[in-house]
């Protein structure tokens, strides 16, 4: 019994810790807890559960399914059975998960006395068996919980690794090669790139972490209750820029759905009440509701971003690399209106008050208009420049930085030689380079544009694609008529890949009048 106590404990104090830290580092503290050594043996990767901690759990796990196997520690066949289940729960639990975020595995010994009225619950007649559904569900679940296709399934062909796996491939629709999970898939470990490496193929991957950061910051949002009388028309005008331009499709196929529903979910004239204002923060029809880029978005997972250690990079770099490919994505006669959405969305919608102010003090010194996109991609690498330089020196003096990934000046030499005119020491070991421009704006299009999402060509996360492809992939809705006003022409003139759809937008809103927050 105390060898089940102890990781228990563990984990209960890894959910203590999700509750009072930020999304991003709560999910992945969560993910990194959950497998505990016993006694110097092979660790498990499902996660022990009781009837004191199962609700808790379920309730508060990150991932977005859940399967729970009830067993009786004294059944041989759960015996052998168990090396089949650990061999899958590998791929998504745990600090070195394949595929963390997407589903928490976990079991319950029925043969211990505390869990008999749990095992009851769920109606539980053989050893061992397995159960799947959305973690919500197992906690709401009454006494006799109803098994079906919405609620939760039993698993009835799993009795091997590879027959689990391939249950649950089908689950999610990923039987079809290559998408499809193996259990000979291994993690991509960025902790053993160097920091300065040449390889600019790292970024191809980042699209992954682009998905995260988008939705992690909505989930921000949505948990502060953000969105307001004085935030509304920022959080339109950046949801207008990622319909149009996030290198993810289904990321623009939910930044559509929230723009197309998000009159009805916040109008102005309710949001001006403050009374109005937590009633709808707390409905049911909010922005909590809506999954901003789908239901797969792996959580915790960090490939490009990931940092050697648990507080490092993710979120805050994720962020950055979206912003970046959205700089170089827009038009040229778009390029202040993209200006304005991301210094209005970070001013309006980042926590983190001194970055806040950084960020603001920066878009405020622009004194002219930017007429072309590399005016605006070009500023926003400045930028991030400007806040490597100030965070290069307080880390080192703090000690505070990711010693794999200490802030540079960047590009480097080795990533774009082209990019550098000269470079020059001056004293402090800082460096004065003069830039070719023209090289660097190459740089950032390529970086951030083609190579952000070359090798996902055909799994439905990358840009661009033909006008019918978009479309089709836009959800179908009755309420385009409460698009907010100026969102169907600010779509139509940012992006033709949505000229469809745009336009039917825009001939349904023409002969309404402009509000004034979009003035």
């Amino acid at each position: 019994m105390s060898s089940i106590l102890i990781p228990l404990s563990v984990f209960l104090l890894s959910l203590e810790a999700l509750s009072t830290s930020s999304a991003s580092v709560g999910s992945r503290s969560v993910l990194r807890a959950v497998v505990v050594e016993k006694n110097g043996n092979q660790p498990d990767f499902a996660v022990d559960l009781n009837a004191t901690n199962f609700d808790a759990v379920l309730r508060d796990t990150p991932a977005t399914y859940a399967i729970v196997e009830f067993f009786a520690h004294w059944c041989p066949a759960c015996r052998n059975y168990k090396p089949h289940y650990e061999k899958v729960a590998r791929l998504f639990n745990g600090p070195e998960a394949v595929h963390p975020g997407i589903i928490l595995m976990t079991r319950v010994d029925c043969a211990s006395k505390i869990n008999t009225e749990l095992c009851d619950r769920f109606s539980v007649g053989h050893y061992p068996m397995l159960f799947w559904g959305a973690p919500p569900k197992f906690v709401s679940a009454g006494p006799k919980p109803k098994l079906d296709k919405n609620e939760i399934v039993g698993i009835d062909d799993g009795r091997t690794a590879d027959r689990l796996l391939n249950w649950i491939n089908k689950q999610l629709g990923r039987h079809v090669t290559p998408f499809s999970y193996g259990l000979e898939d291994e993690k991509f470990e960025n902790e053993h790139l160097q920091s300065n490496v040449s390889d600019p193929g790292q970024i191809v991957r980042a699209v992954y972490d682009v998905e995260e950061a988008t939705s992690i910051a909505f989930d921000i949002i949505s948990e502060h209750k953000m969105i307001n009388s004085e935030t509304r028309a920022s959080l339109i005008k950046f949801l207008q820029l990622l319909v149009a331009h996030h290198p993810s499709r289904r990321c623009r196929k939910g930044s559509a759905e929230f723009l197309i529903n998000f009159d009805e979910l916040y109008p102005s004239d309710m949001l001006a009440d403050k009374k109005q204002e937590t009633i709808i923060a707390n409905g049911k029809g909010t922005l909590g509701n809506f999954q901003i880029c789908g239901k797969e978005v792996p959580r915790g997972y960090w490939m490009f971003c990931r940092g050697s250690r648990n507080d490092t990079r993710g979120f805050s770099c994720g962020l950055w690399v979206l912003l970046h490919s959205l700089s170089v994505r827009v038009e040229d006669g778009e390029s202040q209106m993209a200006f304005s959405a991301s210094c209005e969305f970070i001013h309006s919608f980042f926590i983190c008050e001194e970055c806040r102010q950084h960020f603001h003090d920066m878009c405020s010194s622009v004194s002219s208009p930017f007429n072309k996109t590399r005016d605006f991609a070009l500023w926003l690498w400045g930028a991030h420049n400007k806040v490597n330089k100030r965070l290069m020196k307080e880390e080192t003096s703090l000690g505070t930085g990711d010693p794999k990934f200490p802030k540079v000046i960047w590009p480097s030499k080795q990533l774009c030689p082209s990019c550098y005119l000269s470079q020059s020491q001056e004293r402090n070991v800082t460096s004065r380079i003069d830039w070719d421009r023209n090289e660097v704006f190459k740089f950032l299009g390529s970086y951030y544009g083609k190579m952000l999402v070359t090798v996902y060509k055909g799994k439905g996360l990358e840009d661009g694609g033909t006008d019918k492809a978009v479309a089709d992939d836009l959800p179908v809705s009755t309420n385009a008529l409460v698009v907010p006003v100026g969102a169907a022409l600010a779509i139509a003139v940012a992006s033709c890949a949505f000229g469809a759809l745009a336009c039917f937008w825009r001939s349904r809103q023409k002969n309404r009048k402009p509000r004034r927050s979009w003035n």
